[in-house]
Protein backbone atom coordinates (compact mmCIF):
# COMPACT_ATOMS: atom_id res chain seq x y z
CA UNK A 1 0.00 0.00 0.00
CA UNK A 2 1.53 3.31 -1.07
CA UNK A 3 2.14 5.96 1.52
CA UNK A 4 0.60 9.42 0.98
CA UNK A 5 3.18 12.05 0.02
CA UNK A 6 4.61 13.96 2.92
CA UNK A 7 3.22 17.44 3.28
CA UNK A 8 5.70 20.14 2.28
CA UNK A 9 5.98 23.16 4.47
CA UNK A 10 6.42 26.59 2.88
CA UNK A 11 9.59 28.45 3.85
CA UNK A 12 8.98 31.12 6.44
CA UNK A 13 8.58 34.61 4.97
CA UNK A 14 11.69 36.78 5.01
CA UNK A 15 11.92 39.44 7.63
CA UNK A 16 12.31 43.07 6.64
CA UNK A 17 15.98 42.91 7.63
CA UNK A 18 16.58 39.89 5.39
CA UNK A 19 14.81 41.60 2.48
CA UNK A 20 16.94 44.73 2.89
CA UNK A 21 20.13 42.67 3.03
CA UNK A 22 19.16 40.79 -0.15
CA UNK A 23 18.42 44.05 -1.97
CA UNK A 24 21.68 45.59 -0.74
CA UNK A 25 23.66 42.60 -2.05
CA UNK A 26 21.95 42.77 -5.45
CA UNK A 27 22.52 46.51 -5.77
CA UNK A 28 26.12 46.17 -4.60
CA UNK A 29 26.85 43.44 -7.15
CA UNK A 30 25.29 45.49 -9.95
CA UNK A 31 27.28 48.57 -8.89
CA UNK A 32 30.51 46.57 -8.82
CA UNK A 33 29.88 45.17 -12.30
CA UNK A 34 29.11 48.68 -13.60
CA UNK A 35 32.33 50.11 -12.10
CA UNK A 36 34.44 47.32 -13.60
CA UNK A 37 32.84 47.63 -17.05
CA UNK A 38 33.18 51.44 -17.23
CA UNK A 39 36.74 51.27 -15.90
CA UNK A 40 38.14 48.54 -18.12
CA UNK A 41 35.84 47.96 -21.11
CA UNK A 42 33.59 50.79 -22.32
CA UNK A 43 32.22 54.07 -20.98
CA UNK A 44 29.63 56.55 -22.21
CA UNK A 45 30.84 60.10 -22.87
CA UNK A 46 29.09 63.30 -23.99
CA UNK A 47 30.75 66.08 -26.01
CA UNK A 48 30.19 69.32 -24.06
CA UNK A 49 32.15 71.87 -26.14
CA UNK A 50 32.97 72.91 -29.70
CA UNK A 51 36.71 72.20 -29.42
CA UNK A 52 36.56 69.14 -31.72
CA UNK A 53 34.24 70.48 -34.43
CA UNK A 54 33.56 69.26 -37.04
CA UNK A 55 34.84 65.83 -36.08
CA UNK A 56 32.72 65.82 -32.91
CA UNK A 57 29.82 68.17 -32.24
CA UNK A 58 28.27 69.46 -29.04
CA UNK A 59 25.61 66.91 -28.12
CA UNK A 60 27.37 63.86 -29.58
CA UNK A 61 27.17 60.87 -27.24
CA UNK A 62 30.02 58.37 -27.55
CA UNK A 63 30.99 54.96 -26.35
CA UNK A 64 34.68 55.06 -25.42
CA UNK A 65 36.90 51.99 -25.78
CA UNK A 66 38.77 51.81 -22.46
CA UNK A 67 40.57 48.50 -23.03
CA UNK A 68 42.70 49.58 -26.00
CA UNK A 69 45.08 51.76 -23.94
CA UNK A 70 44.81 49.74 -20.73
CA UNK A 71 41.89 50.62 -18.49
CA UNK A 72 42.32 51.54 -14.83
CA UNK A 73 39.96 51.07 -11.92
CA UNK A 74 38.08 54.31 -11.22
CA UNK A 75 35.97 54.70 -8.09
CA UNK A 76 33.25 57.31 -8.79
CA UNK A 77 33.16 60.40 -6.56
CA UNK A 78 36.32 59.41 -4.65
CA UNK A 79 38.82 60.38 -7.37
CA UNK A 80 40.66 57.08 -6.85
CA UNK A 81 42.45 55.66 -9.93
CA UNK A 82 44.47 52.47 -9.65
CA UNK A 83 45.06 48.93 -10.93
CA UNK A 84 45.81 49.78 -14.57
CA UNK A 85 45.78 46.85 -16.98
CA UNK A 86 48.32 46.41 -19.81
CA UNK A 87 47.48 48.27 -23.02
CA UNK A 88 46.89 46.53 -26.34
CA UNK A 89 48.82 49.34 -28.05
CA UNK A 90 50.05 52.91 -27.61
CA UNK A 91 48.16 56.00 -28.84
CA UNK A 92 48.95 56.86 -32.46
CA UNK A 93 49.61 60.12 -34.23
CA UNK A 94 46.47 62.00 -35.29
CA UNK A 95 44.25 59.62 -33.33
CA UNK A 96 41.35 61.01 -31.26
CA UNK A 97 41.69 60.13 -27.57
CA UNK A 98 39.80 60.71 -24.32
CA UNK A 99 41.84 61.62 -21.25
CA UNK A 100 41.69 62.98 -17.71
CA UNK A 101 42.51 66.64 -17.24
CA UNK A 102 46.07 67.40 -16.16
CA UNK A 103 45.03 70.51 -14.22
CA UNK A 104 44.55 70.39 -10.46
CA UNK A 105 41.34 72.44 -10.67
CA UNK A 106 39.58 69.78 -12.78
CA UNK A 107 41.17 66.41 -11.84
CA UNK A 108 38.19 64.27 -12.89
CA UNK A 109 37.21 66.15 -16.05
CA UNK A 110 37.19 63.97 -19.17
CA UNK A 111 38.49 65.70 -22.31
CA UNK A 112 38.70 64.65 -25.96
CA UNK A 113 41.45 65.85 -28.33
CA UNK A 114 43.62 64.63 -31.21
CA UNK A 115 47.16 63.32 -30.74
CA UNK A 116 49.55 65.55 -32.69
CA UNK A 117 52.83 64.23 -31.33
CA UNK A 118 54.05 61.07 -29.62
CA UNK A 119 57.23 60.68 -27.51
CA UNK A 120 60.32 61.79 -29.45
CA UNK A 121 58.45 63.82 -32.09
CA UNK A 122 59.61 67.36 -32.89
CA UNK A 123 56.61 69.67 -33.33
CA UNK A 124 56.26 73.21 -34.60
CA UNK A 125 53.38 75.47 -35.60
CA UNK A 126 53.93 78.32 -38.06
CA UNK A 127 50.96 80.57 -38.89
CA UNK A 128 48.52 77.83 -37.75
CA UNK A 129 50.25 75.15 -39.85
CA UNK A 130 51.61 72.17 -37.91
CA UNK A 131 54.95 70.57 -38.77
CA UNK A 132 55.99 67.23 -37.30
CA UNK A 133 59.59 66.06 -37.64
CA UNK A 134 60.09 68.66 -40.35
CA UNK A 135 57.09 67.58 -42.44
CA UNK A 136 54.02 69.76 -42.96
CA UNK A 137 50.90 67.94 -41.83
CA UNK A 138 47.89 67.50 -44.08
CA UNK A 139 44.97 68.18 -41.71
CA UNK A 140 41.59 67.98 -43.45
CA UNK A 141 39.92 67.83 -40.03
CA UNK A 142 41.40 71.15 -38.79
CA UNK A 143 38.93 74.02 -38.45
CA UNK A 144 39.60 77.74 -37.96
CA UNK A 145 36.47 79.65 -37.00
CA UNK A 146 37.92 83.04 -36.06
CA UNK A 147 37.90 85.52 -38.94
CA UNK A 148 40.65 87.47 -37.20
CA UNK A 149 42.99 85.72 -34.74
CA UNK A 150 42.45 86.98 -31.19
CA UNK A 151 45.71 88.18 -29.61
CA UNK A 152 46.90 86.00 -26.74
CA UNK A 153 46.80 87.54 -23.28
CA UNK A 154 50.23 88.28 -21.81
CA UNK A 155 49.86 85.81 -18.94
CA UNK A 156 49.02 83.09 -21.50
CA UNK A 157 52.16 83.90 -23.49
CA UNK A 158 54.25 83.61 -20.34
CA UNK A 159 52.53 80.36 -19.43
CA UNK A 160 53.20 78.86 -22.88
CA UNK A 161 56.85 79.96 -22.85
CA UNK A 162 57.44 78.57 -19.35
CA UNK A 163 56.37 75.02 -20.14
CA UNK A 164 57.87 74.93 -23.66
CA UNK A 165 61.37 76.23 -22.94
CA UNK A 166 62.69 72.99 -21.34
CA UNK A 167 61.79 71.11 -24.56
CA UNK A 168 62.62 73.92 -27.02
CA UNK A 169 65.25 72.96 -29.62
CA UNK A 170 65.21 76.09 -31.78
CA UNK A 171 67.65 78.97 -31.98
CA UNK A 172 67.97 81.79 -29.46
CA UNK A 173 65.85 80.48 -26.54
CA UNK A 174 66.41 83.76 -24.68
CA UNK A 175 64.27 85.64 -27.19
CA UNK A 176 61.82 82.80 -27.85
CA UNK A 177 58.24 84.15 -27.70
CA UNK A 178 55.67 81.49 -28.63
CA UNK A 179 51.97 82.11 -29.21
CA UNK A 180 49.05 79.76 -29.77
CA UNK A 181 49.51 80.20 -33.54
CA UNK A 182 53.33 80.16 -33.79
CA UNK A 183 55.54 78.04 -31.54
CA UNK A 184 58.30 75.45 -31.51
CA UNK A 185 60.20 73.49 -32.43
CA UNK A 186 59.76 71.46 -29.26
CA UNK A 187 60.41 67.76 -28.59
CA UNK A 188 57.74 65.60 -26.94
CA UNK A 189 59.31 63.92 -23.87
CA UNK A 190 59.09 60.22 -23.01
CA UNK A 191 55.74 58.94 -21.72
CA UNK A 192 53.99 62.13 -22.85
CA UNK A 193 51.88 63.27 -25.81
CA UNK A 194 50.94 66.57 -27.44
CA UNK A 195 47.21 66.94 -28.14
CA UNK A 196 45.12 69.59 -29.86
CA UNK A 197 41.46 70.16 -30.67
CA UNK A 198 40.38 70.11 -34.29
CA UNK A 199 38.65 73.48 -33.86
CA UNK A 200 41.93 75.32 -33.35
CA UNK A 201 40.41 78.66 -32.37
CA UNK A 202 38.09 77.15 -29.74
CA UNK A 203 40.31 74.54 -28.11
CA UNK A 204 42.06 74.69 -24.74
CA UNK A 205 44.75 72.06 -25.30
CA UNK A 206 48.46 71.23 -25.05
CA UNK A 207 49.35 74.63 -26.48
CA UNK A 208 48.19 76.13 -23.17
CA UNK A 209 48.83 73.53 -20.43
CA UNK A 210 51.63 71.41 -21.88
CA UNK A 211 52.27 67.74 -22.57
CA UNK A 212 49.76 65.05 -21.68
CA UNK A 213 51.11 62.23 -19.45
CA UNK A 214 50.52 58.73 -20.81
CA UNK A 215 48.74 57.55 -17.67
CA UNK A 216 46.05 60.21 -18.13
CA UNK A 217 44.88 58.74 -21.45
CA UNK A 218 41.76 56.67 -20.85
CA UNK A 219 40.54 55.46 -24.23
CA UNK A 220 39.48 56.27 -27.77
CA UNK A 221 36.00 57.03 -29.15
CA UNK A 222 34.40 53.83 -30.38
CA UNK A 223 31.14 55.00 -31.91
CA UNK A 224 28.59 57.84 -31.76
CA UNK A 225 25.44 56.22 -30.41
CA UNK A 226 23.36 59.41 -30.17
CA UNK A 227 23.65 63.01 -31.35
CA UNK A 228 21.31 65.75 -30.15
CA UNK A 229 21.24 69.37 -31.30
CA UNK A 230 19.57 71.96 -29.08
CA UNK A 231 18.94 74.98 -31.32
CA UNK A 232 16.50 73.84 -32.48
CA UNK A 233 16.15 70.58 -30.60
CA UNK A 234 16.55 67.63 -32.94
CA UNK A 235 18.29 64.30 -33.27
CA UNK A 236 21.08 64.25 -35.84
CA UNK A 237 20.20 60.89 -37.36
CA UNK A 238 22.99 61.12 -39.95
CA UNK A 239 25.65 61.04 -37.17
CA UNK A 240 24.43 57.89 -35.45
CA UNK A 241 26.80 54.89 -35.43
CA UNK A 242 29.69 56.86 -36.91
CA UNK A 243 33.22 56.13 -35.74
CA UNK A 244 35.09 59.42 -35.15
CA UNK A 245 38.40 59.59 -36.98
Amino acid sequence: MTQPPAATTAPPPKTLKEELIAWARAIGAALLIWIVLRSYIVEAFRIPSASMENTLLIGDFLFVNKAVFGGELEIPVTGIHCCRLPAFRAPRRQEVVVFRSVEDSTPDLNIVKRVMGIPGDTLQMAHDTVFRNGQRLDEPYALHTALTPVPDEEFRLQQIKAWQLPQYVGRDPVHYRPTTHDWGPIVVPAQHYFVMGDNRDESYDSRFWGFLPRDHIRGRPLIIYMSVATQPFRIRWNRLFRQPS
